[in-house]
């Protein structure tokens, strides 16, 4: 009986990617906490209060004019996101997806926040991301909030409440749900320790149900 559960083990590693996640690998914990800290840097700034309050300290700050700094923010953004990108993505081919038995928590989210910001990408990754969750390598509720993006860039109704949409450029609205009167039980299952409603006001919006054929009506 032990010979017979140690094979199952050792089958259940094979099934896995690349390389087995058995021992923790600090090299790699070290560049994807470096990854992760520059995927953030930029999006802090634009969403930062300091902006709104200080903009002229920040433009100093970065060398470039006020009237220029959303620019320059977003500019840097997209070049660091590219680069994260491309080595993330080599990652993900040598070791499959680092999770946290290879890297430990938090930093078992870098990879998957910088394929959360390539949404082009997100198809190809998305069943990784899936097998990393249902393993517990990767929190269920960060594979549920990319299952919801990727759903909801088909025009189909997410699951988990946690994708918002703006029409006219200034309304946001949760986009639609499927089954919503079931979304909150969903979201505590996946790990979310907030309701879609408080999700919705951390948004800077209210939830209220809507449908796809609702979203179609809406002013483009």
């Amino acid at each position: 009986m032990r010979h017979f559960l140690n094979a199952l083990v050792l089958l259940g590693w094979l099934a896995f990617p690349a390389v087995a996640q058995t021992t923790p690998n600090l090299r790699l914990k070290h560049e994807l906490d470096s990854l992760y800290e520059v995927d953030q840097r930029y999006r802090a700034m634009l969403f930062s209060p300091r902006l709104n309050r200080r903009p002229d300290s920040l433009a100093a700050a970065l060398g470039v004019s006020k009237e220029g700094l959303n620019s320059a923010i977003m500019g840097q953004m997209i070049r660091t996101d590219a680069t994260n990108l491309t080595r993330v993505q080599a990652i993900l081919k040598q070791y499959g997806y680092p999770g946290k038995s290879l890297v430990g928590a938090p930093t078992n989210e870098a990879a998957w926040s910088v394929i959360q910001h390539a949404p082009a990408l997100i198809p190809q990754y998305l069943p990784m991301m899936k097998t990393a969750a249902e393993t517990g390598e990767l929190p269920f509720r960060l594979y549920a909030t990319m299952l919801d993006r990727q759903l909801m860039f088909e025009n189909k109704e997410q699951l988990y409440g946690t994708q918002a949409q703006n029409y006219n450029n200034k309304e946001w609205f949760i986009w639609p749900i499927q089954n919503a009167a079931q979304v909150n039980q969903r979201r505590k299952q996946a790990g979310f320790k907030t309701t879609v409603e408080e999700n919705a006001a951390r948004l800077g919006t209210s939830y209220k149900v809507l449908t796809l054929e609702d979203v179609a009506k809406m002013p483009k």
